[in-house]
């Protein structure tokens, strides 16, 4: 099996075997654009085929699968947001690993940027369990909402501008519909900051005329109608950086303890 089909029964699938499937870039922004709630956005998000490139490579991973997962069944399908409904603190990401969230059906689980990023948050007061290794764990995040710019498991972790413009809209629908609670977005990583900003200005933020350099520990205070809203860099909890010690598990603490005196 390439992935899981959905409504089949995986712990938390959003979507139903009715659930309409993007196959192309104008799919996308016209179901994007037509979710009228979170739960509609995800089951979308999570079904799309609008990049032929991502959908092979998703799938063969999940098929050929990394012989330590050899006798499980990878979700191989995009992977949707995923936390509170009503996030005071929003944490964005890159896309999903190929034997991470592309096995597990939910962003940052089962692979070990994900270890440290749950470690991180569980010790801030964030998420309710240290650890995140498979969908329906018992792991559930508390005032916070990690998302992706890009859904799918990208060959390499590289996907084409292309790829980063078709799955634009779905960042940017999630980021409207929680945008009224939002207090605190975190960008893990230079992309992530970087992508945020197209899709935070489409959500409705008011942001600063010039894009600030990404940094760890960078801010840049951005409004959503009156409310502030601050925006923080924080270096990716990548393997790389993690061992190499360019992030350590004091830095993530310190910029999660900071998004949550900001997020009250």
């Amino acid at each position: 099996m390439s992935s899981v089909p959905p409504g089949t029964g995986w712990p938390g699938d959003p979507a139903t075997a009715d659930t309409p499937v993007a196959l192309d870039p104008a799919d996308v922004r016209r179901l994007a654009a037509t979710s009228g709630t979170l739960a509609e956005l995800t089951a979308r998000q999570s079904v799309c085929r609008a990049c032929p490139r991502l959908v092979a490579w998703r799938e063969e991973v999940a098929r050929v699968k990394r012989r330590a997962f050899a006798d499980e069944t990878y979700w191989g399908r995009p992977v949707p947001g995923w936390g509170d409904e009503r996030p005071r603190i929003l944490v964005v990401g890159l896309a999903p690993a190929a034997h991470g969230g592309n096995r597990t059906g939910r962003i940052f689980t089962g692979d070990r940027s994900g270890d440290w990023l749950f470690a991180s948050l569980h010790r801030t007061g964030l998420a309710a369990r240290e650890t995140s290794t498979y969908a329906g764990d018992g792991q559930a995040l508390i005032g916070a909402r990690v998302v992706a710019p890009v859904r799918c498991a990208p060959p390499a972790n590289k996907p084409e501008p292309s790829e980063k413009a078709t799955c634009l809209p779905w960042l940017e629908r999630e980021i409207e519909l929680v945008a009224p609670h939002v207090r605190v977005v975190v960008a893990l990583g230079g992309y992530a900051w970087q992508a945020m900003w197209p899709a935070l200005r489409s959500a409705g933020y008011e942001l600063p005329r010039s894009r600030p350099p990404f940094g760890h520990g960078a801010e840049a205070e951005i409004r959503y109608g009156d409310a502030p809203v601050t925006l923080i860099g924080c270096y990716h909890p990548s393997q790389q950086n993690t061992f190499t010690g360019r992030v350590t598990a004091q830095m993530l603490d310190d910029v999660f303890q900071r998004a949550r005196s900001l997020a009250v």
